[in-house]
């Protein structure tokens, strides 16, 4: 990185995911939870009134506009016609996150829509937490979100970035790299190849594309990274006292800040940064995630909860989080016992169906996402993001609703058929539910958070297992910043 100036509070326009413009009103923000109840769009905020009521022909205007940032929430759209015309409202799905809405006449960003987790945020945080933020939150390409700012916790995004950064020192610890540039003088090894086809015919004979080895340790860029570590620590140490997550990652904040003890902390410029992303200069994957989210923190817009009231685009599938949160405690348990898992994730449970003719569309692997083997058991795991078990708990078969009755019976058959491709004398199967903290302790207290069912069948024994756990331990575990 070149010499640092000291940086002008001028804002300026820089890549996509920090130069859209800023959006000052919050009460523009749709607010839903996911897998939860349809929110109604007031047509007027998106295009001009209609003399019928209702969206008119603007309806189909935005749904095309939308649909991309929809579909990256896993929020369907729905238009019906009621008295008062035609009715645009979102059903969202399952993730959580924040997407800006557009206007149907202008196409520029009018509201914006934030789908909270049922299980609250805490609850997302600690699984987060506990799992080392494997399924962190993907960043969408997509315009700030008007008023998501302040209605995320901080470390919704504090933490991506931080374990960004995290990775980031990692593989600037690794040592020499190769690198490829132009230079004017021989480096290493000249590309004469390049050098050939490239360069000579288009009359740059002074060039020469050389392949050297690199430390990659640019004190520069330390500074830079420590500068954006002590400005998340700052936010995140504003409500530690009130939030267990933004504790943690403050304890993580200062292991990274250990590691940099040797260079002192430097804002840096945003053109600069643009440049350290430009073509050809972020070779390494983890570079180029910990500069572009170094770039979110310049412009104010690496955090929420705090100094903007506009905020990144984001989503997380929260399914995926919970598969992460069930692997780690079947993971624990299994240490315990001395059992060997395999997970669907890696690929070590797949089991494909070869069709005697070609079934287009069909399904063509089936794949547990756990089995734990000990000794003559076998343990086969599948995570369920649904509220089954609560559901059955509280209302009774005869009160389920026939929907989730169906669909309670379909992971039921998904995890018999599972456990049909394999070969033990003590085989159980397992579906594990996420409860709320509260609804799990009080089960748990009348022996009700798991329930079992015996199963035989031509001499095997088959044990089918309901089981439900809280979405988020009961303490944050602190991970390991320097590993």
């Amino acid at each position: 990185m070149p010499a640092a100036r000291r940086p002008s509070r001028r804002r300026v326009r820089g890549p996509a995911l920090w130069s859209a413009p800023r959006l000052a009103d919050p009460s523009r923000l749709y607010h839903a939870t996911d897998h939860g109840r349809p929110v109604t769009l007031e047509p007027e905020r998106f295009g001009p009134a209609q003399r019928g009521g209702g969206w008119g022909p603007f309806a189909e205007s935005f749904l095309r506009l939308n649909e991309p940032a929809l579909a990256a929430l896993d929020v369907r759209p729905e238009v019906d016609a009621t008295a008062e015309g035609a009715r645009v409202r979102l059903v969202p799905g399952g993730r959580t996150g924040a997407v800006p809405l557009r206007s149907a006449q202008t196409g520029h960003v009018a509201a914006g829509l934030v789908v909270r987790p049922r299980f609250g945020w805490a609850g997302v945080g600690s699984v987060l937490s506990e799992t080392g933020w494997h399924a962190a939150p993907e960043f969408l390409a997509l315009p700030l979100v008007p008023g998501s700012g302040r209605e995320v916790p901080p470390w919704v995004l504090a933490g991506p970035v931080l374990a960004r950064l995290a990775a980031l020192l990692r593989a600037l610890r690794r040592g020499y790299e190769d690198r490829e540039e132009i230079l004017r003088r021989p480096r290493g090894r000249i590309l004469w190849g390049q050098y050939a086809s490239q360069l000579l015919p288009h009359g740059r004979w002074d060039k020469l594309p050389c392949r050297f080895p690199d430390l990659g340790t640019d004190p520069r860029l330390k500074r830079t990274v420590r500068w954006a570590i002590e400005r998340i620590r700052r936010d995140l140490v504003a409500i530690g006292g009130r939030d267990p997550v933004a504790t943690s990652l403050t304890w993580l904040a200062d292991r990274l800040i250990e590691l940099l003890h040797d260079v002192r902390p430097e804002e840096p410029r945003r053109d600069e940064l643009r440049v350290a992303l430009g073509p050809g200069r972020a070779g390494a994957e983890a570079l180029r995630r910990g500069i572009e989210a170094v770039g979110w923190i310049v412009d104010e817009r690496g955090l929420g909860g705090g100094r903007e009231q506009d905020g990144l685009a984001w989503q997380l599938p929260l399914d995926r989080l919970w598969e992460g949160y069930v692997e780690s405690v079947v993971r624990r348990e299994a240490a315990q016992v001395g059992g060997e898992v395999k997970t669907g994730r890696l690929g070590e449970t797949t089991f494909p169906i070869r069709w005697s003719q070609p079934a287009q569309g069909s399904l063509g692997k089936l794949v547990p996402d756990l089995v734990v083997r000990r000794g003559r058991e076998l343990r086969i795991v599948d995570a369920k993001y649904k509220a089954h078990l609560a559901e059955l708990d509280e209302q009774g078969w005869h009160r389920f609703a026939d929907d989730s009755r169906d669909a309670h019976r379909a992971d039921v058959h998904q995890l018999l058929a599972y456990a049909a491709l394999y070969e033990a004398e003590e085989i159980t199967a397992t579906l594990i539910y996420p409860l709320r903290r509260e609804t799990y302790e009080a089960l748990r207290e009348r022996g009700r958070d798991v329930a079992r069912a015996e199963l035989s069948h031509g001499g095997r024994r088959l044990t089918l297992e309901l089981r439900g756990l809280a979405f988020g331990p009961g303490r944050i575990l602190q991970s390991q910043a320097g590993s």
